[in-house]
């Protein structure tokens, strides 16, 4: 259902919103898809179509940008992340909700056709049950990152039923990739291993070695992402809140996977204050809700990401490029 005309990327400049740009692109053409951040000027990659400084919570600057390029659908990526919330919680429930709700107002008054802003596992908390984690499920996270996300999954869904919104979203696990360095995660190490693993051969892991997340490979993050943005509406019984899995790997096993590639790496473990905030997550995900309902399947398993990622790293530091 490939009904969208003009699509502006809020948040552009992050690990997934960059890479999403240009799998957009890609699809609906450089001039269709508008890139938007805080910083100036685009970063390189994302400067190959129209880029518009834009902050979250600048409702008028948002509202000229919508107009300027006659936008119906945003996407929302602007947000402070799990690990530098817990720094500063205000500046996070600013920019997650108090920006988001400049959207959703900005949709509402404007008739836009489409809003997706991502959710998170952070949504999940320590009373939730951590193996296959229900669909429908206790909400009670420990970090204000993840009461943002249920905050947001939430809002979007009143939108939904008080003015027939069509607002979407998907509970990101992990995401991997090898593009855009670490950005204030706590499931970053997922990334940080690979990019020590092949400039030095060894990680210190701030995680335990047997610490299970579910985690999701960047081209799945941007297949999923596609997928539920293209939905059909009239098949969605959920709206802002799926779960979407890939699969599910401790950092012992990871370690394990990186091993098979390069024996002689090394990992330590030293836990610290990140340990909590995994610790009170999903080790794997009951993603049945998106399959039935969008037809969501992932393609990359650990070993498959492991060879592709340390293949594209190898490949830039042979470059210098990091």
């Amino acid at each position: 259902m490939n009904d969208l005309k003009k699509i502006l990327i809020i948040g552009s400049a992050g690990q997934i919103g960059s890479e999403l740009v240009l799998k957009l692109r890609s699809l609906y053409g450089n001039d269709n898809i508008i890139a938007s951040d805080l910083k100036d000027t685009p970063t390189e990659s994302i400067a190959n179509g129209p880029y518009e400084k834009v902050d979250i919570n600048d409702s008028k600057r948002i509202v000229e940008v919508v107009k300027k390029y006659n936008i119906d659908s945003i996407i929302n990526f602007a947000a402070i992340l799990s690990a530098n919330g817990e720094k500063n919680p205000m500046l996070a429930w600013n920019v997650n909700i108090n920006g988001y709700m400049n959207i959703l107002e900005i949709a509402r008054e404007l008739n836009l056709k489409r809003i997706l802003t991502p959710s998170s596992i952070a949504a999940f908390g320590p009373s939730t049950p951590r193996e296959n984690t229900p669909q429908e499920t206790v909400l009670k996270p420990t970090t204000i990152y993840g009461i943002t996300k249920v905050t947001g999954e939430l809002l979007g869904d009143y939108y939904v039923k008080k003015y027939g919104l069509d607002v979407r979203g998907l509970r990101y696990p992990g995401i991997i990739s090898h593009e855009t360095l670490p950005g204030g995660g706590t499931t970053d190490f997922a990334v940080a291993i690979y990019f020590d693993a092949i400039k030095y051969k060894k990680y210190t892991c701030f995680v335990s070695e047997p610490t299970r997340l579910p985690m999701m490979y960047m081209p799945d993050c941007l297949k999923a992402t596609v997928d539920l943005l293209q939905a059909d509406k009239d098949k969605l019984i959920h709206h802002s809140d799926f779960n979407v899995g890939a699969m599910s790997f401790s950092a012992g096993e990871l370690a394990q996977s990186i091993k098979k590639y390069i024996p002689d790496f090394e990992i330590i473990y030293k836990p610290d204050f990140r340990q909590a905030i995994a610790d009170s997550w999903p080790m794997s995900i009951d993603d049945s809700a998106a399959r039935n309902e969008w037809g969501w399947k992932p393609e990359y398993d650990l070993d498959a990401m492991t060879k592709d990622m340390l293949s594209a790293i190898s490949e830039k530091h042979e470059k210098g490029i990091i």
